[in-house]
Protein backbone atom coordinates (compact mmCIF):
# COMPACT_ATOMS: atom_id res chain seq x y z
CA UNK A 1 0.00 0.00 0.00
CA UNK A 2 2.71 2.35 0.91
CA UNK A 3 4.39 1.97 -2.89
CA UNK A 4 1.04 2.65 -3.93
CA UNK A 5 0.92 5.82 -2.40
CA UNK A 6 3.77 6.74 -3.47
CA UNK A 7 3.75 5.77 -6.82
CA UNK A 8 0.28 7.83 -6.87
CA UNK A 9 2.34 10.79 -5.34
CA UNK A 10 4.88 11.03 -7.53
CA UNK A 11 2.44 10.61 -11.01
CA UNK A 12 0.58 13.48 -9.34
CA UNK A 13 3.84 15.89 -8.87
CA UNK A 14 4.92 14.69 -12.19
CA UNK A 15 1.56 15.53 -14.14
CA UNK A 16 1.55 18.78 -11.83
CA UNK A 17 4.72 19.96 -13.42
CA UNK A 18 3.67 19.30 -16.80
CA UNK A 19 0.60 21.53 -16.11
CA UNK A 20 3.24 24.26 -15.08
CA UNK A 21 5.67 24.06 -17.70
CA UNK A 22 2.92 24.24 -20.22
CA UNK A 23 1.32 27.32 -18.81
CA UNK A 24 4.48 29.01 -18.16
CA UNK A 25 5.04 28.77 -22.03
CA UNK A 26 1.69 30.11 -22.34
CA UNK A 27 1.74 33.00 -20.30
CA UNK A 28 3.51 36.40 -21.48
CA UNK A 29 6.53 36.11 -19.30
CA UNK A 30 9.85 37.10 -20.61
CA UNK A 31 13.05 35.73 -18.76
CA UNK A 32 15.63 37.53 -17.94
CA UNK A 33 14.36 41.27 -18.88
CA UNK A 34 14.29 43.62 -16.07
CA UNK A 35 11.67 46.34 -16.03
CA UNK A 36 14.64 48.56 -13.96
CA UNK A 37 16.98 48.06 -16.56
CA UNK A 38 17.04 51.06 -18.96
CA UNK A 39 17.35 49.70 -21.70
CA UNK A 40 14.36 47.14 -21.53
CA UNK A 41 12.36 49.36 -24.01
CA UNK A 42 14.79 47.48 -26.78
CA UNK A 43 15.35 44.30 -25.36
CA UNK A 44 15.17 41.84 -27.98
CA UNK A 45 13.40 39.48 -26.06
CA UNK A 46 10.70 41.86 -25.39
CA UNK A 47 10.22 42.54 -29.19
CA UNK A 48 10.21 39.23 -30.09
CA UNK A 49 7.52 38.38 -27.53
CA UNK A 50 5.52 41.58 -28.53
CA UNK A 51 5.59 39.94 -32.31
CA UNK A 52 4.64 36.32 -31.33
CA UNK A 53 1.86 37.33 -29.19
CA UNK A 54 0.66 39.96 -32.12
CA UNK A 55 0.85 37.42 -34.80
CA UNK A 56 -1.59 35.02 -32.54
CA UNK A 57 -3.53 38.09 -31.95
CA UNK A 58 -4.61 38.75 -35.56
CA UNK A 59 -5.08 34.73 -36.37
CA UNK A 60 -7.58 34.64 -33.31
CA UNK A 61 -9.27 37.91 -33.32
CA UNK A 62 -12.12 37.91 -36.06
CA UNK A 63 -11.68 41.22 -38.87
CA UNK A 64 -8.67 41.95 -37.77
CA UNK A 65 -5.98 42.24 -40.96
CA UNK A 66 -3.52 39.03 -41.80
CA UNK A 67 -0.46 41.33 -40.72
CA UNK A 68 2.75 40.87 -38.71
CA UNK A 69 5.34 42.99 -36.99
CA UNK A 70 8.24 43.51 -39.64
CA UNK A 71 10.46 45.73 -37.65
CA UNK A 72 10.49 48.02 -34.58
CA UNK A 73 11.74 51.42 -34.88
CA UNK A 74 11.89 54.47 -32.96
CA UNK A 75 11.77 52.70 -29.76
CA UNK A 76 11.34 54.90 -26.63
CA UNK A 77 10.53 55.16 -22.75
CA UNK A 78 7.09 56.84 -21.80
CA UNK A 79 7.37 56.74 -18.38
CA UNK A 80 9.65 54.23 -15.18
CA UNK A 81 7.53 53.59 -12.28
CA UNK A 82 9.96 51.81 -9.35
CA UNK A 83 8.91 49.40 -7.03
CA UNK A 84 9.36 50.91 -3.72
CA UNK A 85 7.69 50.21 0.27
CA UNK A 86 3.69 49.87 -0.82
CA UNK A 87 4.23 49.05 -4.56
CA UNK A 88 6.36 45.80 -4.89
CA UNK A 89 6.77 45.91 -8.93
CA UNK A 90 8.88 47.79 -11.46
CA UNK A 91 6.93 49.53 -14.30
CA UNK A 92 8.31 50.73 -17.32
CA UNK A 93 6.26 52.36 -20.21
CA UNK A 94 7.54 51.98 -23.56
CA UNK A 95 6.33 53.07 -27.19
CA UNK A 96 7.66 52.32 -30.99
CA UNK A 97 6.65 52.47 -34.61
CA UNK A 98 5.94 48.80 -36.11
CA UNK A 99 6.20 48.15 -39.60
CA UNK A 100 3.67 46.05 -41.03
CA UNK A 101 3.58 43.49 -43.47
CA UNK A 102 1.40 45.46 -45.29
CA UNK A 103 3.65 48.61 -45.71
CA UNK A 104 2.11 50.53 -43.03
CA UNK A 105 3.15 51.71 -39.55
CA UNK A 106 1.69 52.04 -36.51
CA UNK A 107 2.67 52.64 -32.82
CA UNK A 108 3.00 50.05 -30.14
CA UNK A 109 2.52 51.24 -26.24
CA UNK A 110 3.60 48.26 -24.35
CA UNK A 111 4.90 47.96 -20.42
CA UNK A 112 7.23 45.38 -19.36
CA UNK A 113 6.32 44.49 -15.49
CA UNK A 114 9.08 42.77 -12.80
CA UNK A 115 8.33 40.41 -11.25
CA UNK A 116 4.95 39.46 -12.98
CA UNK A 117 5.81 36.53 -15.18
CA UNK A 118 4.09 33.29 -14.59
CA UNK A 119 4.22 32.66 -10.65
CA UNK A 120 6.19 35.52 -9.78
CA UNK A 121 9.43 34.39 -11.64
CA UNK A 122 10.24 36.88 -15.16
CA UNK A 123 9.11 39.81 -16.06
CA UNK A 124 5.25 39.97 -17.95
CA UNK A 125 4.93 41.95 -21.12
CA UNK A 126 1.73 43.84 -22.34
CA UNK A 127 0.94 45.50 -25.21
CA UNK A 128 -1.72 47.05 -27.80
CA UNK A 129 -0.74 47.88 -31.45
CA UNK A 130 -2.96 51.25 -32.13
CA UNK A 131 -5.83 49.91 -34.73
CA UNK A 132 -5.68 46.32 -33.35
CA UNK A 133 -7.77 46.37 -29.85
CA UNK A 134 -10.79 45.68 -31.39
CA UNK A 135 -12.49 45.11 -28.18
CA UNK A 136 -11.16 47.94 -26.80
CA UNK A 137 -8.96 45.56 -23.73
CA UNK A 138 -6.99 48.57 -23.45
CA UNK A 139 -9.65 51.63 -23.70
CA UNK A 140 -9.70 53.64 -26.86
CA UNK A 141 -6.55 54.11 -28.60
CA UNK A 142 -4.08 52.25 -26.41
CA UNK A 143 -4.67 54.46 -23.65
CA UNK A 144 -3.99 51.99 -20.61
CA UNK A 145 -0.64 51.14 -21.71
CA UNK A 146 0.64 55.02 -22.63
Amino acid sequence: MKNFVHAVLAAAIAASGAVVAGAASAADMVVGVYASDPGACADTRVLGRISERFRWQVRNVPHLPQVEIVDFQRIGQTRYRPAHDTWLVDRRYCHATVALSDGRSRTVWYLIEKPMGFAGFGSNVEFCVSGFDRWHVYNGNCRVLR
